[in-house]
């Protein structure tokens, strides 16, 4: 059964990456493959909750760490289930569902803006139909916004003002991919702009200003390489889309305000976090509560009553009503795309699955038995989180090495706090989900949203994330071994 879960899992990944010529949704895939995990976990839970290692120490770490506190539960097969239908499922849950919710609340908001033209205001200042100079406007916002929201926010709202400048399907797919890659390099390098970064500020590996200074310059440098590359292959311009236009119900500063609130409920989710020390989802659903209540007031003058009061024709009153019925945030919720929520849903449930048998952290093992080196560990780490979800992995990787002394000499030097090790794995779990469009939060929405097809983006996007990614890697050594000698 652990062998099998395995097994199980890449042949669901293998099914989601050809979806197309499969022609089976990737969210029914991943709904089936998450659902399907843990079905086998706790069918062959006597078999996979009794597997040891050399050491001794059952192979999942999870119900090593719960008979610890409940030693008569180790031969129990009753004891087993219950710890994965009552322990595990429950924990992974809540987990999931945070993700699941802060999706849900910044797709909202950000559908909420675009339907009250707010993006508007924003596209039509940007005139550059050229691709090379769109792209590098497009890539460079990314990069510095997702450093101040986070990836998984910025690749939402820039995807839906791609929808406006860009009409060309493959082309509007090529720049949304660089939006992936762009914010997961903008989100590497401060604590609020990725989760991996939020796990490691949070649990005591780094601290803000330094993760800040050492991981900037290779961040911006895995941008700026795919960028060169297409600046001398890339030719052409973008079509525009052509928007029909609709009777303004809204006035041009009232459409300015909701952008301005919109921008400024996604922003507010980090400054939430910190002060209240709640997770993010909740500070995404105060802000979306605060700017529904604000559009519902807002569109109240446009009650048939005060219509008429104030002189609107009969004709013109009913259009503004009929526009009104489309900006009510009840309508916008049926535009939310669900099935990409499912198929987060899904994916996630079937890494949380396989860390709790235990898979990730034999993996995570071997990964430092047959390295042995801080560099070429996180390297791996961050190749393998193209493939499976970076934060279990940096989770295993916590847990995995403890965070060491201040004062610590010699390889044990690396994981103090602020140490190399912890630097280097935020970049590298960052930025090595670019490589697959399945590797990272952002690349799932954007899948998920403009329904890229996976060995598309294989072909045309990885290897030059790929290359992003190692001269990223590249910069932080020579950064390092600059300042040893300095």
């Amino acid at each position: 059964m652990f062998i099998l879960m395995v097994i199980i899992f890449v042949l669901g990944y293998t099914a989601i990456a050809l979806e197309h010529p499969l022609r089976v949704d990737k969210a029914a895939t991943a709904l089936l493959l998450g659902m399907l995990m843990w079905v086998v976990y706790i069918l062959g839970s006597q078999e996979i909750l009794t597997m040891v290692n050399s050491a001794g120490e059952f192979v999942s770490s999870a119900w090593g760490e719960y008979v610890k506190g409940n030693p008569a539960a180790a031969g129990s097969h009753e004891e087993m289930r219950s710890f994965i239908s009552h322990e595990e499922v429950l924990k992974h849950l809540a987990e999931i569902s945070e993700i699941l919710f802060f999706l849900l609340g910044a797709m909202t908001i950000v559908e909420i803006v675009d339907q009250h033209q707010g993006f508007k205001t924003i596209t039509d200042r940007i005139s550059a139909t050229n691709k090379v100079k769109l792209l590098w406007i497009i890539s460079i916002l990314t990069f510095f916004m997702s450093a101040v929201l986070d990836n998984l926010t910025t690749t939402i709202v820039m995807i839906a003002l791609l929808r406006k400048l860009i009409d060309d399907k493959e082309t509007k797919w090529f720049f949304a991919s660089m939006v992936v890659v762009s914010a997961n390099a903008g989100g590497a390098w401060t604590p609020i702009g990725d989760v991996t970064t939020i796990m490691l500020w949070i649990g005591g590996q780094v601290t803000a200003w330094n993760i800040m200074v050492m991981v900037f310059i290779p961040s911006i440098i895995t941008i700026l390489v795919p960028l060169l590359i297409l600046t001398f292959t890339m030719k052409g311009a973008v079509t525009r889309p052509v928007i029909q236009e609709e009777a303004n119900v809204i006035s041009s500063r009232q459409q300015l305000g909701i952008l301005i609130m919109g921008v400024g409920a996604l922003l507010f989710v980090p400054v939430f976090k910190t002060y209240t020390h709640l997770p993010p989802y909740m500070g995404m659903l105060f802000g979306l509560s605060i700017l529904w209540a604000t559009t519902e007031i807002l569109h109240r003058w446009h009650d048939p009553k005060k219509l008429r009061m104030s002189g609107i024709g009969d004709a013109d009153a009913e259009v503004i009503l009929e526009g009104t019925q489309k900006l009510t945030v009840i309508k916008i919720l049926t535009r939310v795309d669900v099935p990409t929520v499912l198929f987060f849903l899904g994916i996630l449930s079937a890494v949380a699955a396989l860390q709790s048998a235990g898979q990730l952290g034999i993996l995570a093992n071997f990964l430092d038995e047959k390295l042995g080196n801080i560099y070429l560990i996180n390297i791996a780490i961050g190749l393998l989180s193209s493939i499976i979800d970076n934060v279990p992995l940096v989770a295993g990787a916590m847990g995995m090495y403890p965070v060491a002394e201040a004062g610590a000499t010699g390889y044990a030097a690396n994981f103090m706090v602020d140490g190399t090790f912890w630097e280097f794995l935020a970049y590298c779990a960052g930025t090595g989900g670019s490589i697959l469009i399945i590797g990272s939060a952002a690349g799932v929405a954007a899948m998920g949203m403009e329904k890229i097809d996976f060995i598309w983006y294989v072909k045309k996007i990885s290897l030059l994330a790929l290359l992003g990614y190692l001269a990223g890697a590249g910069a932080y050594y020579l950064q390092m071994a600059v300042l040893e000698h300095v």
